[in-house]
């Protein structure tokens, strides 16, 4: 095993790995699910657990510590939960989440919590049961929202609600949407959308965060949150007097490149060092073909040196990256 962590070109340590298991999904997100017919990858086209497991360990003994577990949706994958407790029980990861529709939560959340996961992140675009069906395909709100107590119950923290900001569709929700925090513990992060693979969104004007800001002013100031040595690449804010905490992710209009941390493995077992990038190495095939641990780190040595220092997706010309979100793992 070479002695080389995982540290790019423009010394950027990357502890951080997100591992896309499926890139199946019980919803249809309008923003995620292509205009033209939904192909999947078959059954043997997917990492199985072990080779995921494997390539963990490989990425551990480089200087990964933490563990994202995504999709798709992870949760609709079969032996999910004996997968996410082998892999929380590996030596050498500090953190190892989950993120998820939430679809799923209410009818398993002591099996995650009983496989070692106590973080998760929920996607949840909308607080309104007719507009949930609208964005993803599917009346599921109320379901969601039940995991999402049930998870709280449990004792499950932070727990991390995810709404993407989409002009025309959520924009009148930002306020009720950030105005839960003063009323429970949740972490509520509003994400820019960023424009990845063939969805059927339009190319109109995107809501960035200067402007949900904005929009949410009214509820009260915004104080600063330190940011913990496990955080990903949200700007951290509070109201005061909330139980919970706003976060904004600035894909756009603020790029968080310079202090990116993570590497992407793909349901497919393609190795990719950024995820607005359609740059990506194979690591399945060699393994498939024999290859040794040491020759899963020379693939990831070689991903890092190809990190790039910043995307290109700012600015007048957005270029769409080509690769599906519900298979790189967002």
């Amino acid at each position: 095993m070479p002695n080389s962590k995982l540290i790019d070109q423009y010394n950027r340590h990357l502890n951080y790995l997100r591992v896309s298991i499926t890139d199946s999904c019980n919803l249809q997100c309008m923003y995620c699910v292509p205009q033209d017919l939904l192909t999947r990858l078959s059954h043997e086209e997917i990492l199985t657990y072990e080779e995921i497991l494997r390539i963990v360990t490989v990425a551990i003994r480089l200087g990964v510590t933490k563990v994202r577990v995504t999709g798709g949706e992870p949760l609709v994958r079969k032996d999910v939960y004996d997968f996410l407790a082998e892999l929380a029980q590996i030596p050498g990861l500090s953190d190892v989440s989950l993120t998820t529709n939430g679809v799923f939560l209410k009818d398993n959340i002591e099996k995650i919590r009983s496989a070692g996961i106590s973080r998760i992140n929920i996607s949840l675009d909308t607080l309104s049961r007719e507009k949930f069906q609208k964005i993803t395909g599917r009346d599921a709100f109320d379901q969601v929202w039940q995991g999402i107590e049930m998870a709280q119950s449990m004792g499950f923290a932070p727990i991390k609600l995810n709404i993407v900001a989409l002009n025309g569709v959520n924009d009148d929700e930002l306020e009720d949407m950030a105005r839960l925090s003063f009323s429970f513990p949740f972490h509520i992060r509003f994400i820019e959308y960023m424009p990845i693979g063939q969805s059927r969104m339009g190319n109109g004007p995107l809501l960035l965060v200067p402007e949900i800001k904005k929009r949410i002013s009214g509820l009260g100031n915004l104080l600063p949150v330190q940011n913990s040595k496990n955080d990903g690449p949200a700007k951290r804010y509070q109201f005061e007097g909330a139980e919970g905490e706003i976060g904004f992710i600035p894909a756009l209009s603020q790029h968080f490149c310079d202090k990116c941390n993570r590497l992407r493995l793909t349901a497919s077992g393609q190795l990719r060092p950024c995820l607005l990038s359609d740059y990506q190495e194979d690591v399945k095939g060699p393994l498939r073909s024999g290859c040794s641990d040491q020759e899963v780190a020379q693939i990831f040595l070689k991903a890092v040196h190809h990190k790039p220092s910043d995307h290109n997706l700012a600015g007048h010309n957005v270029i769409r990256v080509c690769g599906e979100m519900r298979a790189i793992g967002g």
